[in-house]
């Protein structure tokens, strides 16, 4: 039975024309050959399984290579190309700076490097994940690393630059390798499993390179483990299966149902989402990428951003289409912010199902806003369009003055003044408080059949602190049962600090956040209650007391012993532990 290779050794390029993914470094090298300009030092850096190793073996064969080819290719038949493809080279060594980083293998390798190449031109030292060196390890490879032999050439390849010291990054000359992109995943994927003949579903080879994020060892791994799990046919449902990946059906349902409005879908659409075994935060970060790929389908110039199979593209252009601009917008702030807000969260899958229930209200304020104007009437258009009117009114004989304002409202006021107009219905306060809904300016009053203009009053009754307290239950009332898991921060009762101000303390920085949300709200509802246009509110951030900043259990109780020395008789007597 022959032993199985797994497919990131057995594919693993032997030229540079097949490097995937890192064309201009690869161009860059070659041209260095081409020109006899090589350094005495190269730092290989980049994501793990990106091709730095396999780019230093390619470089280091070709350099040694006895007959190159026409585009400076190792030719593969001359003694040195083979003598390195079956491993017995004496010109090129492979240090693992993992396990041989001391002063001693340094030094070693030091006297290793006087020794001339038996076969070729140059001796070639690839030092892999040389980051892992010792301090002292790199200042005793500092000489010979600026000052080698002719013959010598060291390849550096590591994960982690920053941990290099800056005395042996200039030394080298530095190559950054990139991630490799999804398409070019996708694309040696299907040559990997046109030649293994194996079937495979485009879409599934798109989740298979997103999940290896962008290197091409892991998408290979991803690869042979898929092989096991569903044989020679690949399909899109046993990738999802086998990773345990969330499928884009929930999040086009679950964007569906928002744009319907739909709460109590989302919700359990979540809900079945946790039942599986996904985290909520993995699940949130999943919707704000669902919504960009949306966002990116809308405009034909962004599509190409897309990164996912042509079905489900298809599917992603269905669903821009149902979405305005703005509603994503909104969409993307209101997931983002729960993101940000989701590790300082005690209450995690709360703090998600409130994002949900914000997203669907974005469709339905918008649609009650349809329902009626929020502009005001200008003044000055209304006396424009009411002065042949008045002017008939004025010049009329007298009897029928007086027929008509019988018919009007007394004019001796001479503060309203009515026409026959279009019938429209009033505003009305929406029945709940949404967080991210923009400030309506209430419109003049009107009736059927009439406008009515009336003159701003000021307002500027004194009020008692326990009244204030009263407005401000009646306001925590005034929230809708859907919302009212956001009202908490109205538990908390308002002090009057002066003749118009009245001060909240909150205890955290989120209630702080939900509470100058409402703030618009919350003083045109009390102004009006009270009477006094005047009323101010200010939010006071409530300061840590001693005990919430320590940092560790030991040192809360050592407060708190210190203020009730009783807690140490307690502690002793049942022979108790702090945890």
């Amino acid at each position: 039975m022959e032993n199985f290779i797994v497919s990131a050794r057995k594919y693993r390029p032997s030229t540079f024309s097949s490097v995937v993914g890192q064309t201009a470094l690869t161009t860059t090298l070659k041209n260095a050959i081409k020109s006899n300009h090589l350094a005495h030092a190269y730092l290989f850096c980049g994501p793990r399984g990106v091709g730095k190793t396999t780019c230093a073996r390619i470089f280091a064969k070709t350099i040694n290579c006895e007959h190159l080819t026409d585009d400076f290719e190792a030719c593969n038949q001359c003694e040195s190309c083979v003598s390195f493809k079956e491993q017995r080279s004496y010109n090129i060594h492979e240090l693992d700076a993992a396990s041989n980083n001391g002063v001693d293998d340094i030094r070693s390798l030091t006297d290793q490097v006087r020794i001339p190449p038996q076969i070729g031109k140059y001796s070639v030292y690839i030092i892999d994940e040389v980051h892992m060196l010792s301090q002292g390890a790199f200042n005793a490879f500092l000489k010979t690393l600026e000052e080698p032999p002719a013959h010598a050439i060291f390849i550096l390849a590591t994960t982690e630059k920053h941990k290099i010291i800056p005395t042996i990054l200039s030394r080298c000359q530095i190559y950054d390798f990139n991630r490799i992109t999804v398409a070019d995943t996708v694309t040696q994927l299907q040559m990997v499993a046109q030649k293994e003949g194996i079937t495979v579903d485009i879409n599934g080879l798109n989740v298979i390179a997103q999940k290896s994020d962008g290197g091409m060892r892991d998408a290979l791994s991803i690869f042979d483990q898929l092989v096991s799990f569903c044989g020679n046919n690949i399909t899109y449902q046993g990738v999802i299966e086998n990773l345990n990946v969330l499928d884009y059906e929930y999040y086009f349902k679950l964007v569906e149902s928002v744009l319907n409005g739909d709460v109590s879908k989302c919700l359990l659409i979540f809900n079945d989402v946790l039942n599986k075994g996904f985290d909520a935060h993995h699940f949130i970060t999943g919707l704000s990428s669902h919504l960009r790929d949306v966002l990116v389908s809308k405009d034909p110039q962004t599509i190409e951003l897309l990164e996912v199979g042509a079905d489900i593209g298809n599917r992603y252009k269905t669903q821009a289409q149902q979405c305005t601009p703005e509603f994503i917008f909104q969409a993307l702030k209101i997931a983002n912010d729960c993101d940000l807000d989701y590790r300082q969260s005690r209450n995690k899958r709360l703090l998600v199902e409130l994002a949900l229930i914000r997203m669907c209200q974005i469709t339905e304020l918008k649609k009650k806003a349809l329902t009626f104007d929020e502009s005001p009437i200008p003044i000055e258009k209304i006396m424009v369009e009411a002065k042949p009117f008045l002017n008939a009114v004025q010049h009329a004989p007298i009897s029928d003055q007086e027929h008509s304002k019988s018919a009007l409202k007394p004019a001796e006021s001479a503060e309203t003044t009515k026409i026959d107009t279009p019938q429209r219905p009033a505003f009305k306060r929406p029945e709940s408080i949404s967080i991210s809904r923009t400030n309506v300016v209430d419109s003049p009053k009107e009736t059927y059949g009439e406008i009515t203009t009336e003159t701003p009053k000021f307002k500027n009754k004194k009020f008692s602190e326990d009244e204030l307290i009263q407005s401000w239950r009646n306001f925590a009332n005034t929230i809708s049962d859907q919302i009212r898991m956001s009202s908490f921060v109205l538990n908390t009762n308002p002090v009057q600090i002066s003749d118009t101000t009245f001060e909240i303390t909150v205890s955290n920085i989120l209630q702080e956040k939900e509470l100058i949300r409402l703030q618009p709200d919350i003083l045109n509802f009390i102004q009006t209650q009270l009477e006094n246009s005047t009323i101010s509110m200010n939010i006071k951030l409530a300061e840590e007391n001693e005990i919430q900043r320590a940092s560790s259990p030991e040192d809360r109780y050592k407060i708190m012993a210190q203020q009730n020395p009783a807690l140490d008789i307690l502690k002793n007597g049942l022979q108790l532990e702090i945890d």
